[in-house]
């Protein structure tokens, strides 16, 4: 997963500085290029916030199942001991 991870962000950042480089070598008006170079950055901060969300996400979901991993071999381990107590009781 760390691997998918740094591919998207090296991909994210390799669009980003080609968009850059295209803006500023168009030949276009400086306003038109800055407001360009504004979409581009927008779109680059959007594409890394639902980058990290779903990384969130992901986290999320795996904290959950180690809980319930967790949760769940305790209730056991307490069973067992229960049982245990029982039996010498």
């Amino acid at each position: 997963m760390k691997d998918n991870g740094k591919i998207v962000t090296a991909l994210l950042a390799g669009l980003a500085a080609g968009a850059v480089l295209g803006i500023i070598f168009a030949p276009e008006k400086g306003s038109e290029t800055r407001e360009k170079l504004n979409e581009s950055l927008a779109d680059l901060g959007d594409a890394i916030k639902e980058r990290a969300e779903e990384q969130f996400d992901q986290l999320s979901d795996f904290k959950d199942k180690i809980v319930a991993a967790v949760k769940s071999k305790l209730g056991r381990a307490e069973d067992m001991v229960d049982e245990e107590i029982e039996e010498h009781a």
